[in-house]
């Protein structure tokens, strides 16, 4: 008796064919007429919608990030589940990461190949030692990991210093104690809110190529371990300059709030430098083994 009534006899996308992300923020995400529509409420000047209808390409995107302020309907959740389009309810800018439902995507191929890669020690090590090129800008010689994750440390140790120096804050090393960690000083707590912000992006990229979060080839025991090694290829570029200059300007402006500075610097960054479409791009180039 449904047949037709959403679409649900249409044929599916390749997801090779379509575009990476859509972010939709405060507004009803529904069915109408067997495609989505969305009613964009009252808009900030961080949303790509005006206030307005506007009919969504269901099949012309792999993910859809549903930020705060939004609802979604029953008939929209079947339709999006049958286009085997990814729905995932995120934070502002996708700096957090709340729940996504299975995808169920139209390939098992980067998943089957990063079990493959995972299972095997030398192709597990290759890649981790890729992922360490990206970060560090040579692909070391090393083939143990204790000591590529030890000269990662004291390049990060240099890092640090050299951010700090560059936004001009005091900077007098990493801490972090996990049991209070709003005892820590300003830069390591907003190292600690960009981190989380970075890895929510992460977990929406590994969400959106279908990988699987918990094997990881530099992170181990973490059940989001995968989500961990993508978040770290960009802590040189979004994580330590986001979060010093959020320490800088809370510093200044001393009834501002670190974590809410961090996250809103960190997400600015993860939209203005496109940051989820490369981290999607990265998962693929790494598992299938392209520069």
């Amino acid at each position: 008796m449904l047949k037709g009534r959403l679409g649900l006899d249409s044929a599916k996308v390749p997801h090779a064919d379509r575009a990476g992300c859509l972010y939709l923020a405060r507004g009803a995400l529904t069915a109408r007429d067997g495609t989505l529509a969305f009613l964009q409420g009252a808009a900030t000047e961080a949303d790509a919608l005006g206030p307005g209808d506007y009919a969504i390409p269901l099949q012309g995107v792999s993910i859809i990030l549903l930020g705060p302020g939004s609802t979604v309907s029953h008939d929209a959740l079947r339709l999006i589940a049958h286009a085997r389009t990814a729905l995932a309810a995120v934070g502002e800018d996708g700096v957090r990461m709340y729940t996504a439902p299975p995808m169920m995507p139209d390939r098992s191929g980067l998943a089957r190949l990063q079990a493959r890669i995972w299972a095997d020690d030398d192709l597990r090590l290759m890649t981790a030692r890729r992922m360490y090129a990206l970060r560090l800008g040579e692909l070391l010689p090393h083939r143990e990991l204790d000591v590529l994750r030890g000269i990662e440390g004291a390049r990060m140790k240099e890092a640090y210093a050299l951010w700090a120096n560059r936004i001009g804050i005091d900077w007098l090393g990493r801490r972090y104690d996990r049991a209070n960690p709003n005892a820590a000083d300003l830069p390591n707590q907003a190292l600690n809110h960009a981190a989380s912000a970075v890895e929510a992006a992460a977990a929406i990229a590994v969400t959106a190529t279908a990988t699987i979060p918990q094997l990881g080839f530099i992170h181990e025991d973490a059940g989001q371990s995968f989500v961990l090694d993508i978040a770290d290829l960009y802590r040189d570029t979004i994580i330590i300059p986001c979060a010093f200059k959020a320490a800088r300007r809370v510093s200044e402006h001393h009834g501002e709030n670190i974590e809410r500075t961090t996250r809103r610097l960190t997400g600015k960054a993860l939209s203005d430098e496109k940051v989820i479409p490369d981290m999607i791009e990265r998962i693929k180039a790494l598992i299938e083994g392209r520069d």
